[in-house]
């Protein structure tokens, strides 16, 4: 589609654009007049906008997760972008627009990390770790794995995320495996392979990345755990002590109560996968918010939230990543 990305776009000038519409909320201004809150995103970002009048028919038919025409004016609030929408409709057929064009993706190719995926399983010596990976990751649940993002919105929060996001992990692990002989190769493996499963059943990625309801009542950790507690008692002798390790490795790999592990690490394949997985998905993010503000002025971005605190863009010359290449276009 050949508009320009909403991240190319400065304060001041006019948005014409089909985009996702991602939350749409209606609001009223201290004065008691009514107006839209919006998030929309396209592939390079997502961003808040606001309706001030005229979307009564709008509001009937809108919901998250269609494809929106609008216009307007980027501006900016709060030192963030804001569109403000001076007319907004649902996206018809004579548009001829997918929601999945709107998307970001892994600039990684999937086929590469399907196979990178499967020649890192094929290396597992353990064969009942081998049939367990294999009993999981098959068919459609197989497929979800390939596709979902690892986020909604802080890391590897794109297409294909998960399984890009996996193989970092692994790649982590094993050089942890090299350095410390002690570690269980197969067993850590194997938890960094399926540590993210539930993530297949918490995320929903098909025209917007959000939670379903299951995921939302039970969340990924536990939806893992109970995949892998089902696998491993459909195969025979399957030991008892194996399965609780790898069920540890997956509850425990947010790492602290108060980052929703249920349990803390408690073995050195638990602690090894809890900072691999930290050190993944930090990176990534750092990677991301630079990204999103490499064009603002100074050497700053805002301030993250999640990561409590600005992140410092290095000069473009002396910049070893290339933040365009985060995602396909």
């Amino acid at each position: 589609m050949n508009q320009k990305e909403l991240i190319e776009i400065n304060t001041g000038e006019p948005v014409d654009h089909f985009l996702i519409l991602t939350k749409i909320e209606e609001r009223k201004t201290k004065t008691g007049n009514p107006f839209l809150n919006l998030e929309l995103r396209d592939k390079s970002t997502v961003i808040a906008a606001k309706v001030w009048d005229n979307f009564s028919g709008f509001i009937k038919e809108a919901e998250a997760g269609k494809v929106v025409k609008i216009k307007g004016l980027m501006e900016e609030f709060n030192n963030s972008p804001q569109i403000k929408v001076s007319s907004i409709r649902l996206a018809n057929e004579k548009d001829k627009v997918n929601p999945g064009d709107f998307l970001p993706k892994s600039s990684r190719n999937i086929e590469e990390m399907t196979s990178e995926l499967e020649k890192r399983i094929e290396e597992i010596n353990n064969e009942n770790l081998t049939l367990l990976i294999k009993k999981i990751l098959s068919g459609e649940k197989y497929e979800k794995y390939k596709h979902v993002p690892a986020g909604k919105a802080w890391h590897h929060a794109y297409v294909h995320g998960l399984i890009e996001h996996t193989l970092e992990i692994v790649k982590i692990c094993d050089l942890m495996c090299d350095i410390h002989s002690e570690l269980n190769r197969d067993l850590i493996i194997t938890g960094a392979v399926l540590h993210d499963f539930g993530k297949t059943e918490e995320l929903n990625y098909e025209t917007n990345f959000d939670y379903t309801d299951k995921g939302k009542l039970l969340g990924h950790i536990v939806l893992a755990a109970m995949e892998i507690e089902s696998a491993a008692k459909s195969i025979k002798n399957f030991p008892d002590d194996l399965k609780d390790h790898v069920i540890h490795l997956v509850l425990s790999h947010q790492g602290k109560l108060e980052q929703a592990s249920p349990v803390v690490p408690k073995t050195l394949e638990a602690i090894t996968l809890y900072h691999a997985d930290e050190l993944s998905a930090k990176v990534n993010a750092y990677k991301y918010a630079i990204k999103l503000d490499e064009n603002k002025e100074g050497n700053w971005t805002r301030f993250q939230q999640l990561a409590g605190t600005a992140i410092f863009i290095p000069e473009k010359d002396n910049l070893d990543i290339e933040p365009e290449t985060l995602f396909d276009n």
